[in-house]
């Protein structure tokens, strides 16, 4: 009788950025660094830059957005844990066209019909002269897969921006893409997804567990492999 072959697991943490310098707007490919707060938003949620913490999360390597308000503190937590980064401009935000560095109340007083578009339906509506939301969604997902399929039992941290993670978290959830506005990605949140492949019964199904704070329960198939199990794993 053959022995069973035990699952390789890895762990994907994904981390958005702090508060950045300039307030909340359509930033996109704007290169804003963080503010004062958004670095410590952000050093709170891995742990005090001086270390020391029991709780601190241990990467074996990160990878993050080029754009300054994740890349600085990519570097800094990488020079300070001794931890591998590289750069990945597939994880740079949404790409706002003619809405970039414009406040929500900015468009609603000068082009609110538009807005509302956008917001009732991102795919079909996406900012005049932006990123389509397809083309922005094959790209993320083109960066996520290759993170999925490293297949190594290791631990990755991705810092990123707001809509790359919600992109992301609709592939694992089985989310329509034109409702990831819903997704509440907040400054400095930290969400962990777990992959099994190899193993025996790992099929191609998301087991959401039981993150309600996120969205209702959801199952559904997706296209990592007819060996590869992703999970989102509780807060």
């Amino acid at each position: 009788m053959a022995a069973s072959v035990k699952p390789r697991v890895q762990r994907i943490d994904l981390l958005r950025h702090g508060e950045t310098l300039g307030g909340s707007r359509f930033r996109g490919r704007l290169d804003d660094p963080l503010t004062e707060r958004g670095w410590e938003e952000m050093w709170a949620t891995v742990g005090p830059p001086a270390g020391g913490g029991q709780d601190v999360p241990v990467w074996d390597r990160i990878v993050t957005s080029p754009l300054a308000r994740c890349a600085d503190f990519a570097r800094a937590l990488s020079q300070q844990k001794g931890i591998l980064l590289s750069l990945d401009s597939r994880l740079a935000e949404l790409d706002f066209g003619a809405w970039e560095g414009q406040t929500a109340a900015d468009l609603m007083a000068s082009d609110a019909e538009a807005l509302g578009r956008f917001w009732a339906d991102p795919v079909a509506h996406p900012p005049p002269g932006g990123e389509p939301l397809l083309a922005f969604q094959a790209r993320v997902l083109a960066a996520w897969d290759e993170l999925a399929r490293r297949d190594r039992g290791d631990r990755t941290l991705v810092i990123s921006h707001g809509g790359v993670i919600r992109v992301i978290l609709c592939q694992v959830l089985g989310y329509p893409l034109g409702r990831l506005l819903e997704l509440d990605v907040g400054h400095a949140s930290l969400r962990g997804i777990r992959v099994r492949s190899g193993g025996e019964g790992a099929g191609a199904r998301v087991g959401v567990g039981d993150a309600r704070d996120i969205l209702a329960g959801a199952e559904a198939p997706i296209g990592p492999g007819p060996r590869m199990q992703v999970e989102l794993i509780p807060q």
